[in-house]
């Protein structure tokens, strides 16, 4: 990257990335985005609505008319689309215009499915569970027999669960984790399964899941100590702030949070 500071007009109306909820106010800030988020880029970002933003709100007219002329190519090469942004304020160092180039063509010939998952693994790390849930949901709603792999669509089962979690909807959770289990049986999603249920079973409820599953004491026992270690984690984390400003309730939220992070990361 070869600036320090934008050197071109911010704009008053920014550019809305509604697939991921983003907001777009530069040439600079849009061209940091698009190279440490390549196999995010679809078609709500190779639009002719960010040619309109680039041409009207930042008035750069040359760089739209590539642009513009990038999106009629027949071959859809987002290359062609993402190439002149970042030479715009050369942007990229020297002999990473490859290096971009080779990753947009493997980005874009992975099935619709994955490239869907990166999306809500984005939101899932910027906080936003609810979005992320949907698209999670979309995946597996409409996954079909031999498309792709079990271990794919346990990780889908998996990250659904950890954004419902977040959330603080553990029955869900639990469901979700269980489901990705019987897809693909690792120990990960078996913590995560047991993990979930004493956050809404009784004690009784527990014991008669833990039986059901037939999770043996040797490996609740792990598994109440990873728990008990997370949870200890968290404790000292937030201990570890400054907390002349905070109250009582606002510590416990945070250390709910930092918990829920741990446990369900």
């Amino acid at each position: 990257m070869s600036f320090d500071l934008c050197s071109i007009k911010m704009a008053e109306q920014p550019f809305f990335i509604e697939s991921i909820g983003t907001r777009i106010y530069s040439i600079e800030e849009l061209c940091w985005f698009l190279h440490h988020n390549l196999c995010l880029i679809d078609e709500s970002i190779t639009s002719p609505a960010l040619v309109e933003w680039i041409r009207d709100e930042l008035g750069l007219k040359s760089l739209a008319r590539k642009l513009s002329d990038a999106l009629e190519r027949p071959d859809r090469d987002v290359s062609y689309f993402v190439l002149p942004i970042f030479q715009e304020v050369s942007y990229l160092r020297p002999g990473e215009s490859r290096q971009v180039r080779d990753e947009l063509t493997r980005s874009q010939v992975r099935p619709q499915e994955e490239r869907t998952k990166t999306r809500g693994d984005y939101l899932l790390r910027g906080g936003r569970y609810q979005a992320a849930c949907t698209l999670y949901r979309g995946i597996l709603d409409n996954r079909s027999a031999g498309k792709l792999s079990a271990p794919f669509y346990a990780s889908v089962w998996n990250n659904l669960g950890c954004a419902l979690a977040r959330q603080y909807r553990f029955r869900e959770a639990a469901e979700a984790f269980l489901n990705g289990w019987r897809m693909f049986q690792s120990r990960e999603l078996m913590r995560k399964y047991v993990s979930t249920l004493p956050l809404f079973l009784s004690d009784e409820e527990y014991r008669k899941k833990l039986e059901e599953f037939g999770a043996d004491s040797v490996l609740t026992g792990k598994i109440q100590e990873y728990n008990a270690a997370a949870a200890l984690k968290a404790a000292d984390k937030t201990a570890s702030r400054s907390q002349t400003d905070l109250d009582s309730t606002t510590v416990l939220e945070e250390l709910k949070e930092e918990y829920r992070r741990g446990a369900f990361g």
